[in-house]
């Protein structure tokens, strides 16, 4: 693997490793992604070879525009319209009928989740390489994702090359919305705060139970495990009481300090920032098991808590 910093060369190696059908790690505002071109089956196989990724798991296109995400879909509401307006450079990925002469990306459905990302270092590389980018998270499925570059190494050693573009500033995936039942459906809980969407869009349907492990799904992010540490995760109302030795670490947040504990911030949206970069310093400090103070049950902590609840699942 080849960690190159995003100047003129190192785009220049990243658009002929991407042109050549592999596989280029990169930073988005989110989290690191490995990105390929999205409709070559070679390219795309890659990703899912890397990761160890089900095939029934679909991938995120990231394009550089939203002209270019137009070019995409079959069907373009106004909803979409609204929400790419509104949030597009950044952390929304919306769910559309896919453009009847695309294949589909990576999981055989007739929907595609497109989003615009809102870092530098991705945008220089969507239009530099002229190519749509699936890119899911750069690390072996069902880890955790990986906000540096360092994360990546450890997770995909057989990366070619990985655009080292600093630490990523949101530290949690991409909101999904799929729009392709005539309203606006969360599928994926995420960055962008659901106040904030239902502000531009209106109502959004809450996700009920979703689709079993095997099943089709329109989005990523839907497996009933994922997001996990090595070490066991476990959720606790209360790390204070918890019984614990050297073997187990313990993550919080500042309303409930413990002695020796990861402690983080107690808003929502900082906490999410630096959640993923905490479990791989637990992971890296060798224990065995995570006890995590419970977040609390409001609407603000949706993400943090969907997160943690894949990443606690047996």
């Amino acid at each position: 693997m080849t960690v190159v910093r995003p100047d003129a060369d190192g785009f220049r190696r990243a658009v002929e490793v991407l042109r050549a059908d592999s596989v280029v790690a990169f930073p988005t505002e989110t989290v690191y992604g490995l990105g390929a071109n999205a409709f070559s089956e070679k390219a795309v196989g890659e990703i899912y070879r890397l990761k160890n990724r089900p095939s029934w798991n679909p991938l995120i296109v990231h394009v550089a525009n939203v002209e270019a995400a137009r070019e995409l879909a079959e069907s373009w509401p106004v909803e979409a319209n609204e929400l790419a307006a509104q949030f597009w450079p950044g952390p929304l990925t919306l769910v559309l009928p896919r453009a009847r002469h695309l294949s589909g990306v990576g999981a055989s459905n007739d929907t595609i989740a497109i989003r615009v990302p809102a870092h530098e270092v991705a945008l220089r590389l969507l239009e530099e390489s002229g190519l749509p980018l699936a890119a899911p998270s750069a690390n072996r499925s069902e880890g955790i994702s990986p906000t540096t570059a360092e994360h990546v190494l450890r997770s995909l050693p057989d990366v070619p090359l990985v655009l080292d573009g600093g630490p990523a500033a949101w530290g949690i995936e991409s909101t999904v919305l799929d729009l392709t039942g005539g309203g606006v459906r969360l599928l994926r809980p995420g960055a962008v705060p659901l106040r904030e969407l239902r502000d531009v869009a209106g109502p959004v349907e809450l996700p009920g139970e979703g689709p079993s492990d095997g099943a089709a799904r329109p989005s990523p992010g839907m497996s009933r495990r994922h997001y996990a540490p090595r070490a066991r995760l476990v959720l606790v109302d209360d790390v204070r009481e918890a019984d614990r030795d050297e073997s187990v670490g313990v993550l919080t947040y500042e309303t409930a300090g413990v002695e020796g504990a990861e402690v983080l911030s107690g808003d929502p949206r900082e906490y999410a920032a630096d959640l993923y970069a905490a479990l791989h310093r637990l992971d890296d400090a060798g224990v065995t098991t995570i006890l995590v103070q419970e977040p609390p049950r409001t609407e603000d902590w949706l993400a943090v808590r969907d997160r943690l609840g894949r990443a606690a699942a047996k």
